[in-house]
């Protein structure tokens, strides 16, 4: 039996900002450890016995290179990276892949990109259990055996035992996410878990099931892959197709309605998962994961504390000193500093959705945005001017582009450049510099073996990064 891993990696995390960005998602960040919440997620099935050591992974296609990337750096061929060129939620997400692996048909172990799991072998355990069930033609989710009363994650009703030995159950219901009082007894009764988001089911089973309850999602995205075109591992879905599909949850479309449908005939099994899962939905779910000193302080970074308890200190570019505080949440970014009461970090949404409707940079980007060619960090910027670093790849090329509103000068700090402006094409070393006038197709290449730095001084009426006309791009940019 093959158990073939697919990893939704969508969502954009906005309760975890200003870490998490509309562009830089919270599961491409590396918030417990080194690793990033994306990398722990496809190293979860390294030990696990038929396991592909070719992952399934669906995500927007905004993100392609960064999770190829990711992927690469620990080393995780994809089977495919497919691509949504819009977000509809998990239901389609799963069908675009259900309808990838057809042909093999796979156990298809289904998990989030953005969860914690911190007992790897507990977790090897349930899998293993529910890939049996799901090889038969169940559908399995995990529940996660509840330590308190959680008014913020939605309950599965477990049933009688599914067989002797094992600890499946049927799955009775769904519940929403409960008040205080409710969740109070949902644990003290012992047959409610809280729903993990984890599913374990063959492609076919998927398929049939959505194509029952939800047929007009199953064939818009049936159209969408008939379309999809393969560039490398990418799998690009065809976009107008699935623009038209319906948005809808796994939970939804097919899984609320699955255990009362007897006439669809799918058994339906939940496997208690006790493995120190976290779906790190807010600040204070990573502190309540995270290993913690003596005064139950989780830290990164730069980090120095006084007097100070049962607090969450995240510094990314500089030093951050707290002094006699409790229950904090701190988070420093190079443009935004956000702190909370630990019971509140819920609220943090709130800031995001003000910045979005103020149209705020720091909604969106870091500072610092990665590009498929490296990345670049604005350092200053102010009336008619901006001042970026800016850092290529070994090998790697920008687009062929002009500006109509902006020159540019460039300096070599390390590293050679190919320039390509107008007509000319030329080197560049260290210490050396060049001038870019508007509207002057212009290139920047690297073409040696280490990473290129320049630094950018940007001038002109306007700087926003809307005024690019591209010509020709290696990564298929418009």
């Amino acid at each position: 039996m093959q158990i073939q891993p697919v990893i939704l990696s969508g969502g954009s995390g906005t309760r975890l900002w200003p870490a998490s960005r509309e562009h830089y998602p919270k599961q491409l960040l590396s918030l417990v450890d080194q690793d990033t919440l994306l990398q722990s997620t496809l190293r979860r099935f390294e030990g696990v016995v038929g396991a592909s050591r070719t992952p399934l992974v669906v995500c927007n296609e905004e993100y392609r290179f960064l999770t190829a990337e990711q992927m690469r750096a620990i080393g995780a061929a994809p089977r495919a990276i497919v691509l949504e060129p819009v977000g509809r939620n998990t239901a389609p997400a799963l069908a675009l892949a259900a309808l990838d692996l057809a042909h093999d048909d796979p156990v298809m172990a289904v998990m989030p990109a953005d969860h914690v799991i911190t007992d790897v072998p507990a977790f090897e355990r349930a899998l293993a259990e529910a890939a049996g069930l799901a090889a038969s033609g169940a559908v399995v989710t995990f529940g996660v055996v509840a330590d308190r009363p959680e008014t913020g994650y939605g309950y599965i009703q477990a049933g009688a035992p599914s067989a002797p030995g094992g600890t499946a159950r049927t799955l009775s219901r769904f519940v929403e996410k409960p008040d205080l009082a409710t969740a109070e007894q949902y644990v003290a009764s012992g047959d409610y878990l809280w729903n993990s988001g984890i599913f374990v089911l063959r492609a076919s089973t998927w398929l049939a099931a959505l194509g029952h309850f939800r047929p007009d999602i199953l064939a818009a995205c049936k159209e969408a892959v008939a379309r999809a075109s393969r560039d490398a591992d990418f799998l690009r879905v065809e976009r107008e197709s699935f623009i038209a599909c319906p948005s809808d949850s796994i939970d939804y479309a097919v899984m609320e309605k699955l255990p009362r449908a007897q006439e669809v005939g799918v058994p339906v099994y939940v496997v208690p998962l006790a493995a120190g899962w976290s779906d790190v939905g807010a600040w204070d779910a990573l502190w309540a994961v995270a290993d913690k000193d003596a005064q139950g302080n989780v830290t990164r970074g730069d980090v120095m504390l006084s007097g100070t308890s049962g607090s969450l200190v995240h510094a990314d570019s500089r030093m951050v000193a707290c002094v006699g505080v409790a229950d904090l949440v701190v988070v420093e970014t190079s443009d935004a500093v956000m702190v909370a009461h630990k019971n509140q970090t819920q609220q943090v949404k709130d800031i995001v959705a003000r910045l979005k409707t103020e149209k705020r940079p720091e909604a969106a980007n870091h500072r610092k945005v990665h590009r498929p060619w490296g990345y670049y960090d604005s350092i200053d910027h102010g009336p008619r001017f901006q001042v970026k670093r800016i850092v290529v790849s070994p090998g790697a090329s920008l687009s062929l582009q002009m500006h109509h509103h902006r020159a540019e000068h460039w300096v070599v700090v390390r590293g050679t450049a190919r320039v390509t402006c107008g007509e000319k094409v030329f080197l560049l070393a260290e210490n050396e510099s060049t001038y870019i006038p508007i509207g002057a197709t212009h290139r920047l290449e690297n073409p040696g073996k280490v990473a290129l730095e320049i630094i950018e001084v940007q001038s002109g009426e306007y700087l926003g990064e809307d005024d690019i006309v591209r010509f020709e791009d290696t990564y298929g940019r418009g």
